[in-house]
């Protein structure tokens, strides 16, 4: 019997396993906080109007329907984007509300800052899902292996069987959006769960606050967090998410210690974060999401607890284009861009091939610089070209050219002093 990966690969294929034979399409719509319609009336009318619509998008303008003033945003969604028609979906719509507080603090001893708390759904998050693209299927395996998890835990599949922990390591260089993935999905799982969860809360733990100055007292500031965290946890009616950004600070790899690199304090550290993740699977409604910029530093038992494991790299150049669309969309809402850029119409008649030449060869250009130094170009670009009035699209494609242009210089020259130090 052949087993290898690309025979295995081939026979899932054929079975379509690889493909949902369910097409299900999610339509989440925000209420507007002076919203008087019942939810199911709400619902009514989303279904009719995504189905008219017949494609996935966002909606944000209702007038002259009943969803005028009681809804401020629709967003529908699907995996298969090959799909022409939503005829025959099964379409779930989710209704929501946002939370409108600040960021709280969660603190410890001394006043010690040690974990930002969101509410969620949160009015912070708002939009961050849809506007994180790659290249990769990686936001739809991470809402699969959401969905999976929660499934097993339903299912009472014995965990001594198969085993399954509920923590996700995103892993990859600086600036490829790691942390905004892991807010965004804590934030999408909340709306797509709100039947079964009245509300979610993510705790986003400050790994750096937790290594006390105090010889062998980190490891007991690890287990105090997490008591906090259980507080949240034991309210079964609450989605609890435990973001720990740049994980190797606490999971560094004990062997290193233990060869006297580092201190005996990082090893009470790693075995009370381990301690504590073991204790936590046990409950449905909690997921440890944690991002790594140094990977190959972190304990291999932390490594080996994560079920969901994926490396974001930088955006290639089909990506880059759709991070700068989706910029220049923005300004010209707000008529910071005076024209529409007639070339990314593709039903225009008055395509400008100059103009589309520029955007491609600019597109090709800022490929290896991450997400989010090409979400700030455009800001760049704008004060390089600033005038008070709105800038035309040949102005301001130029003006990003030079912004893409004098970011690689940058970038070369923070690289050549790393290495004369």
């Amino acid at each position: 019997m052949n087993c290898s990966r690309t025979n295995l690969k081939n026979h899932l294929a054929k079975e379509s396993l690889l493909t949902p034979k369910n097409f299900y399409v999610h339509a989440e719509a925000l209420k507007s906080r002076r919203c008087t319609l019942a939810e199911n009336v709400i619902i009514a009318h989303v279904e009719e109007l995504v189905r008219q619509r017949d494609y996935p998008h966002i909606l944000t303008n209702f007038s002259g329907t009943p969803l005028a003033g009681q809804v401020d945003k629709v967003v529908t969604e699907y995996v298969d984007e090959k799909r022409e028609s939503l005829s025959d979906a099964t379409l779930v719509v989710h209704v929501y509300e946002v939370s409108y507080d600040d960021t709280g603090l969660e603190e410890l001893e001394d006043g010690m800052a040690a974990a930002n708390h969101w509410v969620l759904p949160s009015v912070h998050l708002e939009g961050l899902w849809e506007n994180l693209i790659y290249e990769s299927p990686v936001k739809n395996e991470l809402l699969s292996y959401s969905s999976t998890a929660l499934l097993f835990a339903d299912k009472k599949v014995d965990p001594n069987i198969i085993s399954w922990n509920k923590v996700v390591l995103l892993h990859g260089p600086p600036g490829t959006g790691k942390t905004s993935l892991c807010k965004a999905l804590a934030q999408k799982l909340t709306i797509r769960l709100r039947s079964r969860f009245s509300q979610g809360q993510l705790l986003e733990i400050n790994s750096h606050s937790l290594f006390s100055k105090w010889f062998s007292e980190s490891g007991k500031l690890v287990m105090k967090m997490f008591q906090k965290i259980q507080t949240l946890i034991d309210d079964g009616t609450t989605l609890v998410f435990v973001l720990i950004d740049e994980v190797e600070s606490l999971a560094h790899c004990r062997s290193a210690a233990i060869g006297g690199n580092e201190p005996s304090d990082a090893i009470r550290v790693v075995n009370a974060l381990l301690t504590q993740i073991d204790i936590m699977k046990r409950y449905p409604n909690v997921f440890i999401l944690t991002t790594s910029n140094i990977s190959g530093v972190i304990d291999l038992a932390f490594v080996d607890r994560a079920d969901f494991k994926y490396h974001l790299g930088y955006p290639s150049q089909a990506c880059v284009s759709k991070i700068f669309i989706s910029c220049m969309e923005e300004l010209r809402r707000v008529s910071i861009i005076n024209d529409t850029f007639s070339f990314l119409e593709s039903n225009s008649d008055e395509k400008d091939s100059e103009l589309e030449t520029l955007f491609c060869t600019l597109c090709a250009s800022a490929v290896g610089l991450s997400g989010r130094q090409l979400r700030k170009l455009p800001f760049i670009a704008h004060s390089i070209c600033f005038v008070d009035n709105a800038v035309t699209p040949r102005t301001f494609l130029l003006a990003l050219t030079e912004a893409i242009h004098r970011q690689w210089q940058e970038n070369e020259k923070i690289v050549g002093s790393k290495g004369s130090l």
